[in-house]
């Protein structure tokens, strides 16, 4: 599904903030602007797409996708979001293919020979927790974090487009040492990105 990849890869750009949420309705909204809206009705599934998402993109050409991808309607908002209408089957599909996509990184994580220091990945059903098993003196020594970032990315994606509330999703990375089986490390997104810019 290549809109939902090339949503992938534009999550990277987007400004992660905490949002305020409507608790009275079964819509997870956001105040701020560049927060992703979930709304999941009797049959079918709306999720709003900030323009932050479609920066440099044709959007006739990303709307066209998505409709040959199965989305039953994709509706231009006055701001620039999008906001793509499926059928909960839809949705379900879009759901799983995220799930594979993360499952495939996380092999990727494993197997690939330019991240020695990785030994094995452990998650929970959700992708909102994570144990990153590595040998520490070469994880830290090394650049690797910046694979678990991208995980990250996907990881919060996957929550909102899973309904949940934009400032409740967190991914949780324990990084624990191979030899010791401690934790020496945990991680918290989107927290860390905003450590880091200030």
């Amino acid at each position: 599904m290549k809109s939902i990849k090339l949503l992938l890869l534009l999550v990277l750009s987007i400004s992660l903030v905490a949002c305020s949420s409507n608790d009275d309705s079964k819509k997870e909204k956001s105040e701020e602007k560049g927060a992703v809206e979930v709304d999941k009705g009797l049959l079918n599934v709306e999720v709003t797409l900030p323009a932050s998402f479609f920066e440099g993109e044709d959007i006739d050409k990303v709307i066209a996708e998505a409709k040959k991808d199965g989305v039953k309607e994709v509706t231009k908002n006055e701001d620039g979001s999008l906001t793509y209408k499926m059928s909960k089957s839809q949705h379900t599909k879009m759901m799983k293919e995220m799930e594979t996509t993360i499952k495939d990184s996380i092999k990727e994580l494993e197997t690939n020979k330019d991240l020695a220091s990785v030994k094995g990945v452990e998650y929970n059903k959700k992708f909102t927790e994570f144990t990153i098993v590595v040998d520490q003196a070469a994880y830290e020594n090394s650049m690797d974090g910046f694979a678990i970032f991208g995980l990250a990315m996907q990881s919060m994606f996957y929550q909102l487009f899973d309904g949940v509330k934009p400032d409740e999703y967190k991914a949780t990375f324990h990084l624990k040492d191979e030899a010791t089986s401690k934790v020496f490390d945990t991680v918290v997104y989107p927290d860390a990105l905003q450590e880091n810019t200030k």
